[in-house]
C-alpha cells in the first residue's frame, strides 16, 4: 500500500471532504482486521484511519499538501523540523536563508501556524492555538444482530462505557474554589522545548508540558471525581437505526456520540461495526440466501408443490417430476434487501432426496416391483434400500 494519504484512500488531491469520508468508509470496511483475509489488514487499517484523520482536518491537510508525506510524518514525530523549507535554502532555526520565509522562521513557523506550537511564553500562536476548540476522538464498538434484523432493519438499543466531560468540575479538572495560575514550567504555552545541535543544524523538539499536561495552567486543588483529567467514564444507553440489507463488516456512524471535544469543541463520532450471527436455516451470500430442502423419493419422481420457509413467511415452490437430488431452484426476490436499493436478492433452494432408514413390507415389495418393471435385477441380500440410495 502506498504511503501517500491520497493514494491510500484512492482519491484525487482536490477531493472534497465528503469524498474523502466516503472513500475512508469503503477502505475501512475492506481492511478491518475482523473481516479481512489480508495478513497485513491491521497495518493497512491503521494507515487508512491516519489518512482520513489528516485529510479531513483542514489545517493538517494544508500542511500535508505543502510539506509532502515524508516531511509531514517527520514533523509529527519530532515536533520540529530540520530547517528545510519549501522555498529551498538550508539553515538552522535561528538563521536566515529560508527562501521567502523570513529570518528565523522556516518550517517551525509553518508547524506553529497549522498545529498550534509555541515559542516560549509569547510565541506566535502558542497560547491562542492551544485554546482553540478541537473535536473529540472517534470511538468504536461492535454489535451483533440476527439475520432477521438485517432483513427487516431494526432500531437497536445498546449500552457502552465512554469518556464524558466530568459532571463534577465541568471538564476543568479542579473545583470552582481552586486557585489557578500560569504554569511555571512552560510559561503558559502548554509545551516545553528542547534544542539540539546536529551536523545539519539545530533541531528543535517540542513535547507536552509534564507539569500542566498541556493546559498552560495549574491549580492548587484537583477534582476528586476525575482526578484532574476533566473526563470521567460513564455508562450510557443509546439507540441506533440499523438499515435493512446491512452486511457483516459494514460500519454505522453515530454523529457526536464519541469522546468529548477540547475547549468546547464538538464531540467525536461513534463507529459501530456490524456482525451478523449465523442462521440455523439460511446461509447468506451477499444479497442472496441459500436453503436446503428435503423431499421424498416419490416427490422427486412424480413432482409436487412444497412450502419453502423465507424470512418473510412461507412460499410455495413447484418440484417438477424427475427432479434429481442436489438440483437447485431460485425464488426471485426472496433474498436480502439491497442496502439503500429498491430490489432484493434471491433465495436459492437446493433439494435433497431423502430415502427412509427402513422400509415396511409393502414399501419394499412396491419398490422391488418398480425396479423389476424397469428391467433392473434386485439383489435383496445386498439391500434394496442401499441400491436405491447409492443411485442418487
Amino acid at each position: 500500500m502506498s504511503e501517500d494519504f491520497y493514494e491510500v484512500l484512492g482519491v484525487s488531491r482536490d477531493a472534497s471532504e465528503d469524498e474523502i469520508k466516503k472513500a475512508y468508509r469503503k477502505k475501512a470496511a475492506e481492511y478491518h482486521p475482523d473481516v479481512s483475509d489480508d495478513p497485513n489488514a491491521e497495518e493497512k487499517f491503521k494507515q487508512v484511519e491516519k489518512a482520513k484523520e489528516v485529510l479531513t482536518d483542514e489545517e493538517k491537510r494544508q500542511a500535508y499538501d505543502q510539506m509532502g508525506h515524508d516531511r509531514f510524518e517527520q514533523a509529527e514525530k519530532r515536533g520540529g523540523f530540520d530547517g528545510q523549507g519549501p522555498g529551498g535554502g538550508a539553515g538552522g532555526f535561528g538563521g536566515g536563508g529560508m527562501g521567502g520565509m523570513g529570518g528565523g522562521g522556516g518550517f517551525e513557523d509553518i508547524f506553529e501556524q497549522f498545529f498550534g506550537g509555541g515559542r516560549g511564553g509569547g510565541g506566535r500562536g502558542g497560547g491562542q492555538r492551544r485554546n482553540q476548540p478541537r473535536q473529540g476522538r472517534n470511538l468504536r464498538t461492535s454489535m451483533e444482530i440476527t439475520l432477521e434484523d438485517a432483513y427487516n432493519g431494526v432500531e437497536k438499543e445498546f449500552t457502552i462505557t465512554r469518556p464524558e466531560t466530568c459532571s463534577e468540575c465541568g471538564g476543568a479538572g479542579h473545583p470552582d474554589d481552586a486557585e489557578v495560575s500560569t504554569c511555571r514550567e512552560c510559561d503558559g504555552t502548554g509545551q516545553t522545548t528542547r534544542v539540539q545541535q546536529t551536523p545539519f543544524g539545530r533541531v528543535q523538539q517540542r513535547s507536552t508540558c509534564p507539569r500542566c499536561g498541556g493546559e498552560g495552567e495549574t491549580a492548587d486543588k484537583t477534582c476528586g471525581t476525575c482526578g484532574g483529567d476533566g473526563i470521567e467514564d460513564k455508562q450510557v444507553t443509546l439507540t441506533v437505526e440499523v438499515p435493512a440489507g446491512i452486511r457483516t463488516g459494514q460500519t454505522l456512524r453515530m454523529d457526536g456520540e464519541g469522546a468529548p471535544g477540547e475547549n468546547r469543541g464538538p464531540n467525536g463520532d461513534l463507529l459501530i461495526d456490524i456482525e451478523i450471527a449465523d442462521h440455523d436455516t439460511f446461509e447468506r451470500d451477499g444479497d442472496d440466501l441459500h436453503y436446503n430442502h428435503a423431499i421424498s423419493f416419490p416427490q422427486a419422481v412424480f413432482g409436487d408443490t412444497v412450502e419453502i420457509p423465507t424470512l418473510d413467511g412461507t412460499k410455495k415452490m413447484d418440484i417438477p417430476a424427475g427432479t434429481q437430488s442436489g438440483e437447485q431452484f431460485r425464488l426471485r426476490g426472496e433474498g436480502m434487501p439491497r442496502l439503500r436499493g429498491r430490489r432484493s436478492g434471491h433465495l436459492f433452494v437446493t433439494v435433497q432426496v431423502v430415502t427412509p432408514d427402513s422400509l415396511n413390507k409393502d414399501q419394499r415389495e412396491a419398490l422391488e416391483a418398480f425396479a423389476e418393471a424397469g428391467g433392473e435385477e434386485v439383489d435383496v441380500s445386498e439391500g434394496f434400500f442401499e441400491k436405491i440410495k447409492n443411485s442418487f
